[in-house]
């Protein structure tokens, strides 16, 4: 299979200005602030763009969660009052530094990380799962953005993949399906359960999209697994302590054998899945 361009990584910024950006986004600023960002905003196009993409990125999460109407008298449940964002930020800024600043920005502000301690102590089965979810909830957010469907662009330079690279804590490449018709979009970083995990995007012609999301996994080796959730699915496995998820909506059986290709080019064996 011929090679697709690699990635163009996207300038840096800080994640002071951004956690503050998304606390306005989300109205949890204090007036003062609030209405000095919202004079920032007015004037600063790059600014105002990405908060027009966290609002984005708002919405197609309520969208994606969203529950069925309750019963007009069913049960009542109180839920606790909402941490204050400055509070949030001061316990999670590295968390939202890497879904946040990284995702947009591409920005290099997460650390190396390696799989999480927290996972380690988590049945294989049930971490694997916890992946293949994170997988198929990041393709059902990015896949549908006609904007942004990545936030680092396919190009020359093999810089970012080395970059990607290093933020994982393994060594990834974006294989490419040329073969099948998809080209290589892009990339974006992500927060997921076992740690930082790279998304590669990929469209055909027809405008179907397809995504790799890859992260360390503390497992050596895991044989491919199907999830499905409604129209979705995403065939997931662990070679080499990497975890490789690949999601579309395309016929099952030829997703399958997508990902059999994309396991073999990537130094798996998809023998072995049979």
């Amino acid at each position: 299979m011929s090679d697709d361009p690699d990635l163009c990584v996207a300038p840096e910024s800080d994640e002071p200005g951004l956690l503050a950006l998304s606390a306005f986004v989300d109205g949890e600023l204090p007036d003062a602030q609030s209405r000095a960002m919202a004079r920032r905003l007015a004037s600063d196009p790059r600014a105002a763009g990405i908060a027009a993409h966290y609002r984005a990125q708002r919405a197609a999460l309520r969208a994606l969660f969203a529950d069925p109407v309750a019963p007009r008298h069913g049960p009542c449940v109180a839920w606790p009052v909402r941490t204050p964002w400055w509070r949030r930020a001061a316990f999670a800024g590295g968390a939202l530094a890497a879904g946040v600043a990284l995702g947009w920005l591409g920005g290099a502000l997460a650390p190396r990380f390696a799989p999480s301690a927290a996972l380690q102590w988590v049945a294989p089965a049930a971490a694997q799962r916890a992946f293949a979810r994170d997988a198929d909830l990041a393709y059902a957010l990015y896949a549908p953005d006609a904007r942004h469907p990545v936030e680092i662009a396919a190009g020359r330079d093999g810089a970012p993949l080395a970059w990607l690279s290093a933020r994982v804590g393994r060594r990834i490449a974006a294989p490419s399906l040329r073969e099948y018709g998809f080209a290589l979009l892009g990339a974006r970083l992500l927060p997921g359960a076992g740690g930082p995990a790279a998304q590669f995007m990929y469209e055909n012609a027809a405008g179907e999209r397809l995504a790799l999301y890859v992260s360390a996994s503390a497992q050596r080796e895991a044989a491919v697994r199907p999830w499905r959730d409604g129209g979705r699915h995403t065939f997931y496995w662990v070679s080499e302590r990497t975890a490789y998820a690949l999601s579309g909506q395309l016929d099952e059986g030829r997703l399958r054998s997508i990902a059999a290709d994309v396991c073999g080019e990537l130094g798996g064996h998809p023998q072995r899945w049979r």
